[in-house]
Parts: structure tokens; C-alpha cells; sequence
């Protein structure tokens, strides 16, 4: 009897950990199907127009302007997805920086911090700088830290560092008065990680959803400006960084 019960006890715990893969297979997939999705606006601002020529790519989107020499390469925030920030990224485009928009797998850039790697072996850029929002300006962060050498700026959006950068890059960050998703506490804790130079900007009235285009953001603070007003003023702070850079 007692055989019998330790057999069917190994059985039950083979039957387990063969089942333990699937369910967090299952757990993971069900985590990221749930994502905040880019509305009307954002499809829109992905036409081609006068200004800017938007082209897909297979890293994502290229928002082409004027530059011919200055590009930025954008990491999305977590579980959203990348063309919720096409609006700011032709503003961008449309002054002295084009953008690469990429295009992260499950929406998530901790998956694929790299990738701008992939950027900058398609595209023929003398000048380059990486950004990103939210957790996609963390992980541009990241790989900043460890690519310095090829980089001239780094643009973090609500966004924060966790490792020292190269004192010669051009850091700018940016937050909204009205955020409440970005963790204010490891916000000031990042400032330690930056160049002396780096310059940290409040946008007043500003939230942390509106540096994209998706819709209310959970925990968010109510915007007390418009999205194309805080698209506007974030891309002209960015336009200086070339400049500044040089």
C-alpha cells in the first residue's frame, strides 16, 4: 500500500512540473494580451505627408524629415504599443532629428534591449541618440550605459537611469507636473547616474500617458494641457539635442 501511495505521490509531482511550463506560458501570454493599443490619432500621424515620410521597416517604423545627418532611435513604454507614439515622433521628425521607431517584442522593451543595434546597422546616420518612455526610456537607458561610445544623447521620457553614463553624453529628461505612474523616488535616485551637464525638464501640466497617443493610463494623473500640446513642447526640448550635442 504505502509502494503504491509514494508511486502515485512521484506521479503527481512529474505531473506538476511537466504542467508548471504551461502555466506560466499561460500566465505570461494572458499578462501581455492586455496592452494599451494606439488610437485614431496615433494611425493617422503614421501617413506620410509633405514634412515627413514614414516608411515600416522591420524594426518598426522610420519617421524621415529634414535631417540628413541626426537620428533618434525611440523605445516604447511597457505594454504599449509602439504607434500609440506616432504623434510626437513626426513633431520630432519634422524639426532637425529623424526617428526610428521600434518595435519591441510582446510590447515589452526588457525583452529585446538591444535592438537598436539593428537600427543602426540599416539606417546611415552620422549622429545618433536613443530614447525611450517610461520602461522603454529605462531600457534605452541600459543599453546607453553600455554604448556610449556610439551614441551623442539620451532622451528619457518619464523615465530613469540605473546605471552610470558616459560623462560626455547629452542626457535630457523629461517629466510631466501631472504624472502618477513614474516612481518619483527612483526618478531622483537615477539623477545620480547622469552627466553633470544632464538637464531634467518639468513640463507643467503634463501627465505620463500623453507622450503617447492610447488613452487614459492606470494610476495617471489628469492632464491639465492637451496631448498635442505636450507633443509639442517634448519634441522641441528634443530639437536642442543635436545642437547641444555637436
Amino acid at each position: 500500500m504505502e509502494r503504491k501511495q509514494s508511486k502515485s505521490r512521484r506521479r503527481a509531482r512529474l505531473g506538476l512540473l511537466l504542467a508548471l511550463p504551461l502555466l506560466l506560458a499561460a500566465a505570461f501570454f494572458g499578462y501581455v494580451s492586455i496592452y494599451y493599443r494606439a488610437d485614431a490619432r496615433a494611425l493617422a500621424a503614421l501617413e506620410s505627408d509633405g514634412a515627413v515620410t514614414v516608411s515600416r521597416t522591420d524594426y518598426g517604423w522610420r519617421f524621415d524629415g529634414p535631417s540628413e545627418s541626426d537620428a533618434l532611435i525611440f523605445y516604447p513604454g511597457g505594454k504599449v504599443e509602439a504607434r500609440a507614439y506616432a504623434p510626437l515622433l513626426r513633431e520630432i521628425a519634422a524639426g532637425e532629428m529623424d526617428v526610428c521607431l521600434v518595435e519591441m517584442p510582446f510590447r515589452l522593451a526588457v525583452l529585446a534591449p538591444n535592438r537598436a543595434d539593428r537600427v543602426m546597422a540599416q539606417e546611415d546616420y552620422a549622429n545618433w541618440s536613443i530614447g525611450g518612455h517610461s520602461l522603454g526610456g529605462a531600457m534605452a537607458a541600459n543599453y546607453a550605459a553600455s554604448h556610449g561610445d556610439r551614441l551623442r544623447g539620451l532622451v528619457l521620457l518619464a523615465a530613469y537611469a540605473t546605471r552610470p553614463l558616459d560623462p560626455g553624453l547629452q542626457v535630457l529628461v523629461v517629466v510631466g507636473s501631472e504624472d502618477g505612474v513614474v516612481n518619483r523616488a527612483k526618478l531622483e535616485a537615477g539623477m545620480r547616474y547622469l552627466p553633470a551637464d544632464a538637464r531634467f525638464v518639468t513640463i507643467p501640466g503634463a501627465n505620463h500617458a500623453q507622450f503617447g497617443s492610447y488613452g487614459p493610463q492606470r494610476g495617471d494623473g489628469e492632464a491639465r494641457i492637451s496631448p498635442e500640446e505636450q507633443w509639442a513642447r517634448t519634441a522641441t526640448l528634443l530639437r536642442e539635442l543635436p545642437a547641444k550635442a555637436a
